[in-house]
Parts: C-alpha cells; sequence; structure tokens
C-alpha cells in the first residue's frame, strides 16, 4: 500500500468521479501541512566524520567473537582500548572549544557541565571530568598529541589534571618555568614503559614549579557534603569538615546520641552516630525553625493512596517521597503518627487535578500538587529539585492567566529567567511530559544517539506509569 490519502475521492450524484486535480490548482485541496512538533522532534544528525565512525562502531560492536582465539580477543581489546581514548581526547576538545564559545547557552544552560548532565545522561563527576580533561589538553600541547593519537588513557588525564592544575601551570608560566619540557616529561612518562609512576613525576613536577605549595586559605573553603542518592532511595554520605566544624558536628551528634543510649543498646558506634544524624534533623524539622523553601517549610512529604494508607500489612512500592523515590507503605504510616495529612485528588490519568482558589501567587496547595506532577524543574535537560524552583504562570496572570495547576510549571531560577526571555515550555499531553523551545521555535532534544543519516530515531520511550496502579493486573 502507498502512502496516499486515503481520503475516499468525491463522487457526483450520477456517479462519475472526478479526476484529482494537481497539488497547487485552483481549487485542488490544500496538501497537509506538517506538524510543527513533528518537524521539531526531528533529530540532527552528527557530522559526517562522526557519522562514519559511529558506523564503523556498530559493525564492530556486531561482529561474533565466539570463534575467537585468546590472543584476538587481547589484541581487539587493545585496539577498542585506543578507540575509546581516541573518542576521549576529541570529547574533551569539542566540549572546551563548546564551553569557551558558550555553546550550551543555545539550550538554555549556563555552560557544558549542565549540558553534558542534562543531555547526554553523563553524571557530575563525568561531566567535570571531560571539561577539567579539554581544558588541560589545551595547556599541555604535547600531551594533548599524544592524547589525539589515542595513547592517553582518560584516568591519566585524571591524575595530570589533579595535580598539575591551572593555577600550578600560571605559577610555572609567571616563574619563567620551561613548561614545553615539563609538558613533554609528563607524555613520556605515558607513553614509555612506567607509566605507573606518573602520580610521582606529576607531584615533582608541581614541588618544582611552586615548592612552598598554596597559599593559606580559610580552612571552611574545603567543606564538602556528597549525598548519593541510592535506586532504593537510601543515602549515602561523602564529605570534609575543617577541625573545627567537624567539632561542633561532632559535639552536637555525640549528645545526642548519648541521650538516646538506653541499658541493652547493641548498636554500633557508627549506627548511634548515623541515627543521632537523623534525630537532629527530625528535631530542627519538627521545631519548624528552619528556613522557609519557596512559601513552605521543609519537611518530609509522602505520597501514597488513601486505600494502602489503611492497609496496616504494608504495601511495598506505594509511597512515592517527595525525591521521587518510591517506598514501602509502612514508611507513610510511620511519618503519619505524627504529620499533617493533606488531601490531592488525582485525575484518571494519575495527575493532580484542580486543587484550590485563584489567586496572583501560587499558594501551597497548589505548588504541593505541582511538586507531584513535575517533580522538579521541567526545562529540557535541568535535574534541580522543586525545592529549587519558582511556580511560573505559563499564561502570565498579568495577561489574564489563571493561577491554576494547568497553568503552572515548575522552573528553577535561571530557566525561569530563560523563559520570560525568549524560552517557551509546553506540555505535551499525548506523551504527558513537557518539552521545551529555544526563541528561533527550535525544540531543545536530549540524548547522545541520533541516526547517522539524519532520519528520526524510533521513540523508545515508554510511557510513565501511573501513580497509583489498582486495576488488579
Amino acid at each position: 500500500m502507498g502512502l496516499e490519502s486515503e481520503t475516499p475521492p468525491r463522487v457526483t450524484p450520477t456517479g462519475w468521479v472526478p479526476e484529482p486535480l494537481p497539488p497547487g490548482a485552483l481549487g485542488a485541496d490544500p496538501s497537509p501541512s506538517p506538524s510543527p512538533m513533528a518537524a521539531a522532534r526531528r533529530p540532527e544528525p552528527p557530522p559526517d566524520d562522526v557519522a562514519a565512525v559511529i558506523d564503523a562502531l556498530l559493525v564492530a560492536a556486531g561482529a561474533e567473537l565466539g570463534g575467537a582465539s585468546s590472543a584476538q580477543l587481547l589484541d581487539r581489546a587493545r585496539g577498542l582500548t585506543r578507540v575509546q581514548n581516541l573518542v576521549t581526547a576529541e570529547l574533551a576538545r569539542v566540549v572546551a572549544r563548546a564551553e569557551t564559545h558558550e555553546a550550551a547557552a543555545a539550550d538554555g544552560l549556563t555552560g557544558m557541565r549542565p549540558w553534558l548532565r542534562g543531555h547526554v545522561g553523563a553524571t557530575g563527576p563525568e561531566a567535570a571530568a571531560v571539561l577539567a580533561a579539554g581544558r588541560l589538553l589545551e595547556r599541555m600541547p604535547v600531551l594533548g598529541a599524544a592524547a589525539a593519537a589515542g595513547a592517553v588513557t582518560a584516568g591519566q588525564l585524571g591524575v595530570v589534571g589533579r595535580i598539575l592544575t591551572e593555577d600550578v601551570w600560571a605559577t610555572g608560566a609567571a616563574a619563567g618555568v620551561d613548561l614545553a619540557a615539563m609538558d613533554q616529561v609528563v607524555t613520556d612518562t605515558i607513553t614509555g614503559d612506567h607509566p605507573r609512576t606518573l602520580p610521582q613525576v606529576c607531584q615533582r613536577i608541581a614541588d618544582t614549579i611552586d615548592p612552598d605549595g598554596p597559599p593559606p586559605v580559610d580552612p571552611t573553603e574545603g567543606r564538602f557534603l556528597r549525598i548519593t542518592r541510592r535506586a532504593d532511595g537510601s543515602r549515602t554520605l561523602r564529605g570534609s569538615l575543617d577541625a573545627a566544624g567537624g567539632e561542633k558536628v561532632e559535639a552536637a551528634l555525640e549528645a545526642i546520641a548519648a541521650a538516646g543510649r538506653c541499658e541493652g543498646d547493641l548498636r554500633t558506634r557508627d549506627q548511634r552516630s548515623a541515627d543521632a544524624l537523623v534525630q537532629l534533623a527530625d528535631l530542627h524539622l519538627a521545631l519548624g525553625d528552619l528556613p522557609v523553601l519557596r512559601k513552605v517549610r521543609p519537611q518530609l512529604t509522602a505520597l501514597i493512596h488513601l486505600e494502602d494508607f489503611l492497609d496496616p500489612t504494608g504495601a511495598a512500592a506505594a509511597t512515592t517521597l517527595g525525591s521521587g523515590v518510591t517506598v514501602s507503605s509502612l514508611v507513610a504510616r510511620q511519618a503519619a503518627c505524627d504529620a499533617d495529612i493533606a488531601r490531592i485528588v488525582l485525575g484518571p490519568d494519575s495527575l493532580p487535578v484542580d486543587v484550590g482558589r485563584a489567586q496572583r501567587l501560587v499558594p501551597a496547595h497548589i505548588r504541593r500538587a505541582a511538586e507531584v506532577r513535575d517533580g522538579g524543574c521541567v526545562f529540557t535537560g535541568c535535574h534541580n529539585p522543586a525545592w529549587m524552583c519558582d511556580a511560573h504562570h505559563l499564561v502570565h496572570w498579568i495577561d489574564g492567566g489563571a493561577t491554576s495547576l494547568e497553568n503552572t510549571a515548575l522552573l528553577c531560577e535561571r530557566h525561569h529567567t530563560q523563559v520570560h526571555h525568549g524560552f517557551t515550555i509546553e506540555f505535551d499531553h499525548d506523551q504527558g511530559r513537557w518539552r521545551t523551545f529555544r526563541p528561533d521555535g527550535t525544540e531543545i532534544l536530549i540524548g547522545p544517539l541520533t541516526d547517522t543519516r539524519g532520519d528520526p530515531l524510533p521513540d523508545l520511550r515508554t510511557a510513565d506509569p501511573p501513580l497509583f496502579d489498582h486495576t488488579g493486573g
């Protein structure tokens, strides 16, 4: 069957079927215009040279390995390592160039680090490493040439960049150090017989350039706390505190831990400290003395269907926490022992429906429903959480827009500004998700995969499951 229009031919009362008029003729049916959404969804293909590399790698990935000998497997692994090194170096070079030209601004982002995270799914450390490698190869051209030949791994670039920082290199340039010779020494170490000595060689060079080391700094500048969320919602904490700050935190946790000890307490010291940290958070959340975020005081939010909530036996993955993690209904029942309970009515598509009165400023109950629906900033490629977001009117209130959930979207401060200066966001009801468009009308698309021929990739996205499914299936 062809792709002709399925519109039935016109039939006169006598049964005569007129010949169709050619397109553009007077009285001819107008040709259907392509959907602007479909046109915007067409992905841009990569440049021809990159497309050729992708095609070659796809062929290599389809090779059968069952009959390969050990020597052939090792040779293949060695060759693919060089390919990986080549791609790492070229990606770093392109990202550094894009950063210099502020290319990410075309997609409404501040730099290439958030662009890599939001558009190709890189983690924060991965994005930082790519950008740091690009800058390193710019200031060390000998090393850059070796990397461009596939002789330097991503890990080796990380070692060099961590020790021979931009500040160390700038200090050497100001002191008249022969940086080209230092660059050559580093490269010779990597490509020579003793690449494992790279950290020691780099440290000797850093000590030669700046024997006094970095100047003293405010000890609090080294503080950091990183909270990593696992798939099951549990958290891993990693951080560092200066001497005075660590003393304060230890004193507070030790006081709470000691007050909570009782006879027969078999918890380890680490367990008591972790419990004390959670108890410290409980105390301040209960007191209500923490700063208010977006007109809502900090709180544990747990979304659960009323039927699951009333079930004392517990239901797995029946509760959605404010961070988006799903946990057992027992978590919600525990929180409800000492909590306010707010009712949000969900429609048949599992999205919150109208939750309240209209006014210029978005009230807390509408914002709460928007947080349930959006989860955070809806600007394509942004992952800022809900507590960092403003409630934006899609149709501005001054232009007659209602203060309702349908007319509300969560946007972080930067992207709220972008939307007020040319970018637009729209909710696609067919796919149940937000879309973002640049000032020129083109859609911002994310994902590293594009068809090498320029044809649209098949939409592999599956619809999000409803928040609550009680069909019994």
